[in-house]
């Protein structure tokens, strides 16, 4: 197991009853880096996160966290490690203030009042230190959940879905927040559903129904795609659309406004099938790098495929 590694497992297994929610999981990230966890709902996300923190112990694999064995070494693992979970998990009557003093003592946190007091100035929750948690946005909940979560040095974060259901703005202004403590050296798995949360980690990892699908840079993970993407422009592109699904050669059309992605594995059958629609007025068509929300359409069709 490397020292350079925060996180090293092979082979994680995870069942429920009969159903198999984590496959054969293997993972290896780097310390200091921000790395995406994609996928459908119950893909398996949650049950990885959960088994990586010392919170769940897979039926077979083994592996590291920090350098710490996740069959042997949980509690020592819950001690280094911020998990934020998907739902929001404090006291809604207690003060943003009481609630981190709270779990700065279940930490056992030296020197716990200046610690708090850290928390919320790096958080930007000074302001707002007295306000009850109940009565807060969601995006400062985010932060105060955020908060929680660094109070007692963690050297890893693993967060789970943490951006759900928050306006664009604290969206941003939290992942601000990421990439300034993954710079001081702390490492980051994030689960999310938003693409463009994906585009701002070193490496995603894409999970779907226990098993990884797709794994690298983004930049990777669509060039081994092998998918080929034309863009068409135009008024009418629903009616458009309607017209090139279940056509040979298209294996998928997505509309994006007044914008289509046309996709297809075979770029020869894939032009070959949209020359007859470019004959019609009215739109412009041009070759493009699929979208990660091409690809990850693409990954889940053979999926679909199955449940249809």
């Amino acid at each position: 197991m490397s020292e350079a590694l925060a996180i090293d497992v092979r082979d994680l297994t995870k069942s429920f009853g009969t159903r198999k929610v984590v496959d054969n999981f293997s993972i290896q990230v780097p310390r200091g880096q921000v790395w995406g966890f994609l996928g459908p709902n119950g893909s398996g996300k949650t049950t990885t996160i959960r088994m990586l923190c010392g919170l769940l112990v897979p039926d077979s694999g083994s592996g590291t966290c920090l350098g710490y064995d996740i069959l042997r070494e949980s509690a020592a693992i819950k001690r280094n490690v911020g998990y934020m979970t998907q739902k929001f998990s404090f006291y809604e009557d207690l003060s943003i203030r009481e609630n981190l003093d709270f779990v700065a003592r279940i930490y056992d946190v030296k020197d716990r009042r200046k610690v708090v007091d850290q928390a919320i100035e790096q958080l930007g929750l000074v302001r707002r230190q007295q306000q009850l948690a109940g009565t807060l946005s969601g995006g400062w909940k985010q932060r105060l959940a955020l908060a929680a979560c660094i109070l007692h040095r963690p050297r890893l974060l693993l967060l789970d879905e943490p951006t759900a259901g928050v306006d664009p703005q604290a969206r941003r202004d939290f992942w601000d927040e990421i990439h300034q403590l993954a710079a001081q050296g702390l490492t980051v798995l994030v689960s999310t559903h938003y693409m463009d949360e994906a585009e701002r980690c070193d490496r995603i990892v894409y999970l779907a129904y226990g098993t990884v699908l797709a794994r690298g840079t983004v930049a990777q993970v669509i060039g081994e795609s092998g998918l080929h993407t034309w863009i068409v422009e135009g008024e009418d592109v629903r009616a458009l659309a309607a017209d090139m699904h279940n056509v040979p050669g298209i294996d998928q059309v997505s509309v994006f406004g007044v914008t289509l992605h046309v996709s297809g594995k075979d770029a020869a059958a894939l032009e070959r099938a949209i020359a007859p629609f470019r004959t019609r007025a009215g739109f412009k068509w041009q070759k493009a790098t699929p979208s990660l929300e091409d690809v990850f359409i693409h990954l889940m069709a053979p999926f679909r495929e199955q449940t249809s």
